[in-house]
């Protein structure tokens, strides 16, 4: 395992957005009225946000952060702005600079890309606490997002009803009596055929057949361009490594389920979660669940999850929370931390 402990860290505030247009996967037609009951059923999603084709994770990002920027009157004093997606707006430069500069911030403010998927915003709160823990930055700005459905085919059941699009901002301080944050974070290459885009990057360069049709089985039509998800895979993957991972932080990190107020995972469907919160042996009460109308929101979905489902204790409680984030990689990833007072916002993406 790889065990991190890092300190002096808080949450402030959490701002996620979404896409104004909603599809419902009763509308998804390429499926029969049988097989859409039995995925809102199993998978959980009866609706899904989708943003309009020229709209970019990093807009969806960037209302988020401007509406934390502007209530705490910060542009100043961010330190850091780390962006985690895997729908950047450019091949290059990196989107985090872009949005250094769009948000109005210092030239002085450090800004990266994460190239991460479904467990990025485990991941990013990691970088972030280990850059800020030594106290000579202050202030720092994690953007977590995707515009996954940018990447499926309506043609292609197996992806298609599956992905919604949004973005997150969370702001986060350098604070002297924070307490500690346990993290254990895994990887395993292997799996990369289980959730992949194969083409259109430099092992296999984008070339005039990329958008070409093919047919693979019944109800799965698909380009080059577009994902690759099998099933399958994910699940076993998941119920081998994502319930182990979390025990093995707490055995690890010397804290206990019983303590925490809730578990929130990515959302990647209702029976990949319900199986893994029953290996856990936790109540259902403690696993906050938004896939049913936001859909699998890949890295943004935990985030997303706390500003749609635990808006009120969060800005009122303290709470002790375990986040969860599995997939695309395979990477995976969970962290035990406290919050008090968090701010929480949920914004529909408005260009004007």
């Amino acid at each position: 395992m790889a065990y991190l402990k890092t300190s002096h860290s808080k949450i402030i505030a959490i701002s996620s957005c979404v896409p104004k247009r909603i599809e419902k996967t009763t509308d998804y037609h390429h499926i029969s009225s049988n097989e859409q009951e039995l995925f809102i059923k199993t998978v959980g999603i009866k609706e899904r946000r989708v943003a309009d084709d020229d709209v970019a994770c990093s807009d969806l990002c960037f209302a988020s952060a401007k509406s934390l920027i502007d209530k705490y009157n910060c542009a100043d004093e961010i330190d850091i702005v780390i962006f985690v997606s895997q729908s950047p707006d450019y091949y290059l430069p990196a989107t985090s600079i872009l949005l250094q500069n769009r948000l109005k911030l210092k030239k002085d403010c450090i800004a990266f890309d994460i190239n991460l998927g479904c467990s990025g915003y485990v991941y990013g709160l990691s970088v972030m606490s280990n850059l800020l823990q030594s106290g000579q930055l202050k202030k720092g700005l994690l953007l977590v997002g995707d515009k996954s459905t940018t990447s499926t085919n309506y043609k292609d059941k197996s992806s298609y009803p599956l992905f919604g699009d949004a973005g997150t901002a969370t702001l986060i301080d350098y604070t002297k009596d924070s307490n500690d944050w346990h993290f254990n974070l895994q990887s395993d290459g292997s799996g990369k055929n289980s959730i992949i885009i194969e083409h259109g990057q430099s092992r296999n360069p984008f070339d005039k057949t990329l958008d070409d049709m093919v047919d693979f089985e019944p109800g799965i039509s698909r380009s080059k361009r577009n994902l690759i998800l099998n099933g399958m895979d994910i699940f076993n993957f998941a119920l081998k490594e994502v319930a182990t991972n979390i025990n093995t932080l707490y055995e690890k990190s010397n804290l206990s389920k019983d303590n925490t107020d809730y578990f929130v995972l990515h959302q990647a469907n209702k029976l990949i979660n319900e199986s893994v919160r029953k290996k856990l042996k936790v109540e259902i009460e403690k696993v906050p669940y938004s896939i049913d109308v936001f859909g699998n929101t890949s890295s943004a979905s935990i985030p997303l999850t706390m500003c749609y489902k635990m808006k009120e204790e969060l800005q009122t409680k303290k709470l002790t929370l375990l986040m969860s984030g599995f997939g695309v990689g395979f990477s995976w990833g969970s962290v035990i931390l406290n919050t008090e007072n968090i701010y929480t916002n949920l914004l529909e993406y408005d260009r004007a």
